[in-house]
């Protein structure tokens, strides 16, 4: 995928931006290899190479073409492509590999120098057969050495293949052999492994379909995704799967978000609500106009979003890069101290301590330490975006699992964000329902935001409403009309109170305004019959989400609000808020945000994405809610909430803390397995081809521990 973008000075040419997908990187190393071999190229400005995502993405001048990158790609010993958001990658089969061909290739020729060398008469045939099978596994070894060592890098390349020199060179043909065989089936086994991490998430593409029913000129056409225009019309039929980012023009129909929003229950669609590309239509025929290209869509954006994410280093991820740059040159230079001085000054036998030396520098190979973060932090973002949540970064994955404090948006985020009918309050004898069915008959007309709460609540109670008539409204204050050949009245109690000399229920009606509610009031005539109270409800389990927020190590939750404070004390009782900071303009927010900060070190801000921008922007981690689709939030948070469902917060810091904890668990295994064998090495107890099965051994098991976060979804 090629781009154009601004170039890099006023002066300078314009550059293009080309996005590759890399094949064969097995290991950090590869990636930063791969940057600093294509940032030389004459062109070519900047590099920057994901080896969570595995693909790499080139700001370059018109000069360098996409074809040159890959050939120089392939120079450096991989394979790449053109990045292709809608291609699906494709489980390569093991015996099609051409590292386990290579791998192979080794191990029979080394089982053959094996056979030869326990046969007399064929002895001296055996050390033919060591070399073959290390020139086979050892080529690939000894390029990208070469291209290492050109790129001032020393990695795990050069340790294996100077480890191996090193076998040959005092007559140890055999193990110098068994180091490069396994050393190539253990690259192999661990390129696989992390190409279906890699696919776990490019496999979200294959929720959308290639081709979509497309109605032009009242003709239905099955048409490509590729060819289907803004503005164009799909029809979506009873279980298909939408392909494309819409509104929906006719129909009404349940759709299955959940591969977006993580949400379990279908939602009702109908004329003007958004949908989705990847969710599926339930029961109805919908007709959707589309508003986003193919390549624009929602899940392509999450897709390129997690990708990019992956390729951000977490805190731990750099410094485990910053001391593997200074290790491996040390333990080369240990080495080569090793294997002189004591036949130097100790007059020990040159042939064992030179031996050692090689087993040190196979051992203390970083690859598994330097692996274990990378993959781990992408298992678990692939998780989380498979559960309607989007994190933008390793580090804030890593930030929310020490957070001690959340702050919490009121409207919109802890409540439903609208009006809605709590109480019904019978004056005079009428019946609750009366009281609601009369109050809905009257505001059906209505565009009013309580009007529509009132009649919505009738609605879900199925009362059968009358038609008003002689309506008279008065703005802002309530109105008056004849209903069922009598005549009503219903409006605020402070309009009410001075125009009807309002006194009975004033009482309740001040008590319900003083629990933060809004109190509308119906009369029949001059005399109250009613009092409807409405308030912005919590969210369905936003009191539960609080609860296992703190069970899962969150000690205190905040919320500002812009709203009064008997109004926040009210919500906060009901979701079991510990603290209430009320009546705050944006920039209230900031502060409050930034005092929480000073007070306890870390906070995450939770709400809209836009409204609170600010107060997101000022905290440790910000937290959008209900970002599918919407641009600004799935740019601007540090992670987005895909839907409206609070439970994915305590989600977030489960995973979190997973995630952290299996990072120390593979740092752990990695240096311990590494001290041990290096003390067995020392006491005579190991072996050259022990080391290397040690060595590829942790990698592999890092990998496969970092692996169980991608079934961490909810």
């Amino acid at each position: 995928m090629t781009s154009p973008e601004p170039a890099s000075s006023r002066t300078g040419p314009e550059l293009r931006k080309t996005v590759l997908r890399v094949k064969g990187m097995d290991c950090a190393d590869c990636a930063v290899l791969l940057e600093k071999y294509l940032s030389k190229v004459p062109g070519v400005a900047e590099v920057s190479v994901s080896f969570g995502a595995a693909t790499m993405q080139v700001s370059h001048t018109e000069a360098v073409s996409p074809d040159s990158l890959r050939q120089k790609v392939a120079e450096a010993g991989y394979r790449a492509e053109l990045e292709n958001l809608h291609e699906i990658d494709r489980p390569e089969s093991l015996w099609r590999s051409r590292r386990a061909q290579i791998a192979a290739a080794s191990g029979l020729l080394a089982g053959a120098g094996f056979l030869l060398s326990a046969i007399p008469s064929l002895e001296r045939w055996s050390i033919p057969a060591y070399a073959l099978a290390m020139a086979a596994a050892g080529l690939p070894v000894l390029r990208v050495s070469l291209l290492s060592l050109r790129s001032g890098t020393l990695d795990m390349n050069v340790l294996m293949g100077l480890a191996a020199v090193g076998a040959a060179i005092i007559g140890e043909w055999s193990e110098g052999a068994t180091v490069l065989f396994l050393f190539a089936m253990g690259e192999t086994l661990e390129a696989m492994t992390l190409d279906k991490t890699r696919r776990s998430i490019r496999s979200l593409m294959a929720l959308t379909p290639n081709e979509a029913s497309c109605l032009r000129s009242g003709m239905e056409e099955r048409l490509p995704v590729e060819e289907i225009r803004i503005g164009d019309i799909l029809l979506v039929r009873p279980g298909e799967r939408i392909a494309m980012d819409g509104v929906v023009l006719r129909g009404q129909s349940a759709v299955n978000q959940a591969p977006i929003t993580g949400e379990s229950v279908p939602v009702d669609k109908r004329e003007g609500d958004e949908v989705f590309a990847g969710t599926i239509n339930s029961d109805g025929v919908l007709e959707v106009r589309i508003t986003r290209s193919y390549r624009e869509n929602t899940l392509s954006r999450i897709i390129y979003l997690v990708e990019e994410a992956q390729a951000q280093k977490a805190p731990s991820q750099r410094f485990v890069d910053r001391f593997a740059r200074i290790y491996t040159p040390s333990v080369i230079g240990l080495a080569a101290l090793i294997s002189i001085i004591p036949p130097l000054l100790m007059d020990a036998p040159f042939k064992v301590w030179f031996y050692k030396a090689l087993m040190l520098m196979v051992i203390s190979c970083p690859c598994a330490l330097v692996i274990s973060t990378p993959v781990a932090i992408a298992a678990a973002i692939g998780a989380a975006s498979r559960s309607g949540v989007l994190i933008k970064g390793g580090a804030y994955l890593e930030a929310f699992g020490g957070l001690k404090v959340m702050a919490f948006d009121k409207t919109g985020t802890l409540t439903e964000g609208k009006p809605a009918v709590v109480d019904i309050v019978s004056l005079n004898g009428l019946p609750p329902r009366e009281v609601l069915r009369l109050a809905a008959s009257l505001e059906s007309r209505s565009e009013h935001p309580l009007a529509r709460a009132i009649v919505a609540r009738a609605e879900k109670e199925n009362l059968p409403l009358a038609v008003p008539a002689d309506i008279r409204i008065l703005p802002g204050q309530g109105l008056q009309a004849a209903l069922e050949n009598r005549d009503y009245w219903i409006g605020s109690p402070t309009w009410l109170g001075p125009e009807l000399g309002f006194r009975e229920g004033g009482e309740a009606a001040a008590r319900l305004q003083e629990e933060g509610k809004t109190a509308v009031v119906l009369t029949e005539g001059r005399a109250p019959v009613g009092i409807i109270a409405l308030a912005d409800a919590p969210r369905p389990g936003a009191a539960e989400a609080v609860r296992a927020l703190k069970r899962e190590g969150i000690r205190r939750v905040a919320m500002l609000t812009g709203d009064h404070l008997l109004t926040a004390r009210q919500i906060a009782r009901q979701t079991e808020v510990d603290e209430v900071k009320a009546g705050l303009l944006p920039e209230g927010k900031v502060a409050a945000v930034r005092e929480l900060i000073g007070q306890h070190g870390a906070v995450a801000m939770v709400g809209d994405g836009i409204n609170d921008a600010p107060a997101l922007a000022a905290a440790t981690v910000g937290i959008a809610m209900g970002a599918a689709g919407t641009d600004t939030a799935l740019e601007t948070a540090d992670i987005a909430l895909m839907g409206d469902d609070l439970s994915r917060l305590p989600y977030i810091a489960h995973l979190s803390r997973r995630t952290l904890g299996i990072l120390r668990q593979n740092v752990a295994f990695a240096l311990i397995l590494k001290l041990s064998f290096l003390a067995l090495a020392f006491l005579g107890a190991a072996n050259l081809w022990m080391a290397v099965f040690a060595d590829t051994g942790a990698s592999l098991i890092v990998i496969m521990n970092s692996m169980r976060l991608l079934r961490e979804s909810r």
